[in-house]
């Protein structure tokens, strides 16, 4: 099965960050992570990260820098992880997508239950060197 390409949006609001809880249309439903998703053909990762934090959360970002990349643990997705700015607006989620969201420190983060272990090694590991 080849690869597919993916971005997610580490969405920075002063000292938070938007943790969304993964809502009943998408897979692995109720986990909590940054938001992400699917890079479409002839996108790049910058305009996916806009585009993807535009349909879930109805939120206008700006692309900061790309920051690490990883795997899906099922090895279906390579990860591009970017960090955005929303300074102002308000969140409004697709319930389709997102059962609920919160703006959470990196600590508050790592105690939601459920996540993805390579979210949590991003928090623990990736994010306080940035």
């Amino acid at each position: 099965m080849e690869q597919r390409e993916a971005v997610v949006a580490v969405l920075l609001r002063g000292e938070h960050l938007l943790a969304i809880r993964r809502g009943p249309g998408v897979a692995r439903p109720g986990y909590w992570q940054p938001l992400s998703g699917k890079i479409e053909p002839g996108e790049t990762q910058e305009q996916a990260v806009v585009r993807e934090v535009r349909e879930e959360v109805g939120l206008t970002v700006v692309p900061g820098a790309k920051v690490w990349e990883s795997e899906t643990d099922d090895h279906r997705f390579r990860l591009h992880w970017w960090t955005a700015r929303a300074d102002t607006g308000e969140v409004v989620p697709d319930p389709h997508e997102v059962a609920e969201t919160r703006w959470v420190t990196p600590r508050q983060f790592l105690a939601l239950d459920p996540v993805f272990a390579g979210d949590r090694e991003f928090f623990e590991r990736i994010l306080p060197e940035l």
